[in-house]
């Protein structure tokens, strides 16, 4: 007899490294602080070492910076938090060092224009499958796309009160990020479906950064019922 695995019942995942593809930006060096605050070993990735490091040297904790390929290698999991438009690049110049690395895209797509911000059409699908075809010998999970950059990075602000939906075809890497995103106060990993899946959580931060102009906040995700 087979028993279902408890959705709840999530890895420890204290021990592990979490380093930013990236990390220099606002979304990367945002989320690396809160992890950092939350006693996690972080490292900062940039095409530029000695930017990395300083950026590093700015946070809480344990924090280094070195270069894009050098994080990669030196990681456990490895999030993606670069510009779309140089996201292919990036990813394919890293496949060699992300081989069998959890890797978890929070790319979005999106263009602005006068009216606001929108979805762009990805060929793949969304980004993160675009990085899972990149990087065929990696675990490539989407989550994080809901997070304000300026909520991550302001010292004032104690708890980060939003839910993470986490896509992924394989369940322990999905696991794996689930438990990442519950070490940081306020927030919660929630499991959104397959990679298949990713695309329409990518385009819903266009509807977010709408909602955030009219009311002037930075709104997240909350997720009933679960």
């Amino acid at each position: 007899m087979t028993t279902t695995p408890d959705p709840h019942d999530l890895p420890d995942v204290t021990s592990l490294t979490v380093g930013f593809i990236g990390g220099t930006g606002e979304q990367g060096r945002g989320l690396a602080r809160r992890f950092a605050l939350a006693g996690a070993d972080v490292i900062l990735g940039s095409r530029d070492a000695d930017r990395a490091a300083a950026a590093a040297a700015e946070l809480p904790g344990r924090a280094r910076g070195m270069t894009n390929a050098d994080c990669a290698r030196a990681s456990d999991v490895v999030v993606i938090a670069v510009p779309w438009d140089g996201h292919a690049d990036t990813v394919a110049s890293l496949r060699d060092e992300l081989v069998g690395k959890v890797v978890v895209d929070c790319v979005n797509p999106l263009g602005f224009d006068k009216q606001g911000a929108f979805a762009l059409d990805v060929a793949e699908g969304s980004a993160a499958q675009q990085a899972a075809g990149l990087l065929p010998d990696s675990r490539v999970v989407a989550a994080f796309h809901h997070v304000s950059a300026v909520l991550l990075l302001d010292e004032g602000v104690d708890s980060i009160e939003t839910d993470v939906l986490v896509l992924g075809d394989d369940r322990e890497a999905t696991d794996i990020v689930q438990a990442l995103a519950n070490r940081i106060p306020g927030m919660r990993g929630i499991y959104g479906g397959r990679l298949r899946n990713a695309g329409q959580v990518e385009a819903f931060t266009a509807n977010l950064i709408s909602m955030n102009r009219r009311y002037k906040a930075h709104a997240g995700v909350r997720i009933t019922d679960v």
